[in-house]
C-alpha cells in the first residue's frame, strides 16, 4: 500500500458515519455529473460506467439503512433511493439528461441535509 491508499484509507476511515454519507452523496452526484458530461460528449461507456458507479452508491446507502432504528425516515429513504435507482436505469437505456439532473437535484437535496447534521 502507498502512501496516498494510506492516507486515503485512513480518511474515510475516521470520518463520523454522518460525513461518511455525505462523502458517499457527493460521490454519487460526481459520477453522475460525469456521466452527463460523457451524454453529451456520445461516449455511450462512459457514460454507462458512470451512472452505474452512482447506482452502486444508492444501493450501498440503500443496503446500510437501520430499518429498526430509522424508523419512518429510513422507510422513506428506501423508496428514494430505490426510486433513484429506477430513474437512473431508465436514464441510462434512454439516454436521457433529465432524469440523470432530476437524481441529482435529489442526491443535492439529501446531502445538504446530512450536511447541516453532520457537522
Amino acid at each position: 500500500m502507498n502512501g496516498l491508499d494510506v492516507y486515503q484509507n485512513t480518511a474515510v476511515t475516521t470520518q463520523s458515519k454522518g460525513r461518511l454519507v455525505v462523502m458517499l452523496y457527493e460521490g454519487a452526484i460526481k459520477f453522475l455529473k460525469l456521466g452527463l458530461r460523457e451524454m453529451d460528449a456520445k461516449n455511450f461507456e462512459a457514460k454507462g460506467n458512470y451512472l452505474s458507479k452512482a447506482q452502486d452508491i444508492i444501493f450501498e446507502l440503500n443496503a446500510v439503512l437501520d430499518m429498526d432504528a430509522g424508523g419512518e425516515i429510513s422507510a422513506n429513504l428506501r423508496k428514494l433511493y430505490v426510486y433513484m435507482n429506477r430513474r437512473l436505469n431508465e436514464a441510462n437505456t434512454q439516454v436521457d439528461g433529465d432524469t440523470v439532473r432530476e437524481v441529482i437535484s435529489l442526491l443535492e437535496e439529501l446531502n445538504s441535509s446530512w450536511k447541516a447534521i453532520a457537522k
